[in-house]
């Protein structure tokens, strides 16, 4: 049962007499725990709805069309708290974050509803076998951190004593067909080497319903005083784990007519080895886990030169970037120069002092290494910054420094750029739509 915040005007609930203050009991007898619920059960057009005032109960007919929104709001957008996660995973970023930050950065979800709402990856400690048979009736899409398919390794890896278990529950959702997206976040000494093949054997066996994997490398900041002693990756354990990867691609490949499993970039770049082209990533599946990303970055960019015309030139900009993708930027930096002479393009590699060094990718960089690092230097006419830099829906870095205040100490103008080949080209030659 949950509450109605407000009822929008004109829609079927609205018409059906529903407001705000009552509660929502069931959708066709279906008891309504959650945005899942709701949003599942009220697809259909014509609906029985049981609403709750002070105790007194009444039935309500609703005909709308199908999946036309009902029409009712709820205190939260899941009409739920958030599941917050019960492990303590050895590699976690969370726990290696600095004092003093905004309280919403510590928080760790582990909800299965913003994983198939949002994407979020979840690692099933929290979930019960209701939740599982609740995914599988409603054919939702899940992702899931794996990370081993040994159990005694993965209860070691998340400190959680169900963690093993669990994986059960991977199992019956790939045999009921439940589309599956896994990462694996790899752990040089621990869940790499032959762990890493038991685990793309096994999830290798969930195939077709097994959508991909992502493998993606260990971050480590400076802050892990007390916590378990984990490496980083080098250029030779980087190749030893892409080998391993496209061994099993090509199996993967041959059997059923998909790669499956992707190195994000990060592991090409630490490896020293380049991008692979287009047709290796197949549909992206991955893409939001930084799998591919630089591919697809390039060649729209370089389906932009074939058509880019500039006016306001000459131009000079500067790209700040995280120190792992700075080679990449600067070699696309020196095309767009090549092409228009009148450009300027100086791509400036950013240390990661906030959370150490050895954080070397864009999205983790903070306001104030950027005002340290930049401040006193000619930046041009514009200062180009990667979206994923800032806060989702903000204009907040990590650090709470917002845009306007690295302008102002800057003296410069600030243009927000998302992994996207169009803009970033538009953004260099100071194209406005």
């Amino acid at each position: 049962m949950v509450e109605i915040k407000s009822v929008t005007p004109g829609s079927p609930a609205a018409r059906a007499g529903i407001c705000a203050g009552e509660r929502l009991v069931s959708i066709e007898g279906h008891p309504v725990r959650d945005v899942l619920d709701y949003m599942f059960y009220a697809a259909d057009t014509d609906l029985t709805l049981i609403i709750d005032r002070d105790g007194t109960q009444r039935s309500v007919s609703i005909q709308k069309d199908e999946y036309d929104d009902l029409g009712l709001d709820f205190a939260s957008f899941l009409m739920d708290q958030k599941q917050s996660c019960r492990n303590k995973c050895v590699f976690c970023f969370i726990d290696q974050m600095p004092p003093g930050m905004r309280e919403t950065l510590y928080f760790k979800d582990d909800d299965a509803r913003l994983s198939f709402l949002q994407g979020n990856y979840v690692t099933l400690t929290n979930m019960t076998q209701e939740d599982v048979d609740r995914i599988i009736q409603m054919k939702l899409g899940i992702n899931v951190s794996v990370h081993t398919t040994d159990p005694e390794l993965r209860v070691k890896m998340m400190h959680n004593r169900f963690a093993g278990e669990k994986l059960d529950y991977l199992w019956q959702m790939a045999r009921a067909g439940v589309q599956l997206n896994c990462q694996i976040v790899l752990c040089p000494g621990l869940n790499d080497g032959p762990a890493l093949e038991r685990t793309l054997t096994d999830l290798g066996q969930m195939l077709p319903h097994l959508t991909s994997v992502a493998v993606v490398p260990v971050g480590l900041s400076k802050y892990r005083e007390g916590l378990y002693p984990l490496t980083g990756f080098t250029a030779e354990t980087a190749a030893a784990a892409i080998d391993t990867i496209e061994r099993y691609q090509a199996q993967f490949l041959a059997r059923h007519g998909t790669r499956a499993v992707f190195p994000s970039d990060e592991f090409f770049l630490l490896a020293g080895r380049p991008i692979p082209e287009a047709d290796y990533y197949e549909e992206y599946p991955q893409y939001e886990n930084g799998v591919g990303m630089l591919r697809s970055l390039a060649d729209e960019f370089h389906d932009a030169l074939k058509s880019a015309e500039a006016e306001d030139l000459p131009r000079t900009v500067t790209i700040a970037t995280g120190r792992s993708p700075y080679e990449f930027l600067a070699a696309l930096a020196r095309e767009a120069e090549a092409q228009f002479p009148g450009l300027t393009v100086q791509v400036v590699p950013i240390r990661n002092d906030f959370f150490g060094e050895t954080i070397t990718v864009t999205g983790l960089i903070t306001g104030q290494d950027l005002t340290a690092q930049l401040e006193g230097r000619p930046l041009g006419d514009q200062l180009l910054l990667s979206s994923s830099m800032i806060r989702r829906d903000s204009d907040v870095f990590l650090d709470d420094w917002t845009i306007g205040q690295v302008e102002e100490r800057l003296g410069i103008s600030i243009r927000l750029v998302p992994s996207d080949g169009y803009e970033l080209l538009d953004a260099m030659l100071g194209i406005v739509y």
